[in-house]
């Protein structure tokens, strides 16, 4: 009796297990599908919209009226922002292809910007008509690059998730035919003179990315030790150490680590050790503390990172946490390209998140021109139904990643602040802000 009752239920839970398996493995399936489409969705867009801007860039050329001609070059800007978008889609990220991306940016930049000049009193120069043709050709051989690794994906119905495994695993010796393919399209540009298409009143040369970084290359043990002192000093043995893969814009290391209820990660320059990203995860408790109080946390924290003069611009109160967000100040200039941003916990003050790309990307001494624009007239673009509160000279970005001098305003309507900037050269509304307040607290009822 008691053998077959075992029998019965070795039985069932051997039929169970195998049940649970294939549910599984039916599981694992059907998200490895899913991203397989996503991959392949992806890819047959990018080579469509290529193909549709080969076209588009042939029709501006041919075109003979300037009304006509500011919607197409509109048009050519949404394509390469797709495109782009595309890209960013594809499991590329260990394969260096950022000069097809810069190539479809600069296209998309020139589009934008001359797109929305009056071209009835600027009119295409011959040298931006040049620039045209120029760019019409190398789109075209673009397109045939796409549309030959394309043809192969559909006649071999090759599949892009054995092309992330490869480039995870280096493997050279299985069919890398698509990677081959992308890496043909990116010599291709490379051969291409990526001359600028024209900008406008920018302030700086931002073509390299991370190029001001100071400081030597770190060893495995002077990253360690790095890492745990912005962690908080977590003990170096409850670090996994990364290096960032092939192709990154710039060499990272990763430190994470778990370590009761706490975990996080930490990404930094290899040169330098300049921390990048910051997120620590933990249980926060009830508010004990001000966001002044937090704020000299974050101050605190900014001061370590040994870097020139920042000023706080800027905080608000999520829940029980902080965030402060700081920018570069020189001669009572605002550099907002050169920003970071703090998360701070208010239970006990811990630094809780670093966000610093940017400003270890952009920071540098800058020289620019004084302004063209009084402020008195560059007061009378603002909507007179904001009341100025404030004013100062600031650096931004625009739309067009161009560095542009802007005279600041803080301003308010009904009881919402604004901070409005104007273009110090030709008085254009550059960026509207609405400066977020503290988040509000809802009592829930049940």
């Amino acid at each position: 009796m008691i053998r077959t009752i075992l029998i019965a239920f070795f039985a069932v839970s051997t039929i169970g297990a195998g049940v649970w398996g294939y549910m599984e493995h039916q599981d694992k399936n059907a998200v490895l599908i899913q991203a397989e489409n996503n991959y392949q969705r992806a890819f047959h867009e990018l080579t469509y919209n290529v193909e549709l801007l080969h076209d588009k860039i042939g029709s501006t050329l041919a075109m003979n009226s300037r009304q006509q001609l500011s919607p197409q070059l509109a048009e050519i800007w949404k394509v390469t922002s797709e495109a782009n978008g595309d890209v960013g889609q594809l499991p590329l990220t260990l394969m260096p292809f950022n000069k097809t991306e810069e190539f479809l940016s600069q296209i998309g930049d020139f589009a934008y910007r001359t797109a929305v000049r009056d071209l009835e009193k600027k009119p295409l120069t011959e040298e931006e008509v040049q620039k045209l043709e120029e760019l019409h050709e190398h789109s075209r051989e673009i397109k045939n690059e796409l549309r030959k690794v394309q043809n192969v994906v559909l006649r071999d119905n090759l599949r892009w998730m054995d092309v992330e495994l490869a480039l995870a695993t280096n493997d050279e010796v299985g069919d890398n035919t698509i990677v081959d393919g992308f890496r043909t399209v990116e010599k291709t540009v490379e051969g291409f003179e990526t001359a600028e298409l024209g900008t406008g009143s920018g302030t700086s040369d931002t073509t390299e990315n991370y190029r001001f970084l100071s400081g030597e290359n770190l060893s495995k043990e002077q990253a360690e030790k790095v890492a745990s002192s912005w962690l908080e000093d977590i003990d170096t043995k409850k670090l996994r150490m990364t290096d960032s893969g092939k192709g990154a814009e710039v060499p990272t290391i990763t430190a994470s680590f778990q370590d009761g209820e706490k975990n996080g990660y930490l990404d930094m320059t290899k040169k330098g050790g300049h921390p990048l990203t910051m997120m620590i995860s933990r249980p926060i408790k009830k508010a004990k503390i001000g966001l002044h109080e937090a704020s000299e946390k974050a101050k605190s924290f900014v001061e370590r990172l040994d870097v020139d003069s920042v000023e706080l611009v800027e905080s608000s109160q999520y829940g029980n946490t902080g965030v402060f967000r700081f920018v570069y100040t020189k001669d009572d200039i605002r550099y907002y390209p050169d920003a970071m941003v703090l998360k701070v916990a208010l239970d006990n003050g811990e630094v809780m998140g670093l966000s610093a790309r940017e400003f270890f990307n952009y920071h540098n001494d800058r020289k620019i021109n004084p302004p063209v624009l009084t402020e008195e007239k560059a007061r009378e673009k603002v909507n007179p139904q904001l009341e100025i509160q404030q004013q100062r000279l600031s650096v931004i970005e625009n739309d067009i990643k161009e560095e542009v001098l802007c005279y600041e305003f803080l301003t308010t309507m009904e009881n919402t602040t604004y901070r409005i900037f104007i273009n110090a050269t030709n008085g254009e509304e550059e960026k509207v802000e609405t400066l977020k307040k503290s988040e509000m607290k809802y009592n829930q009822e049940v």
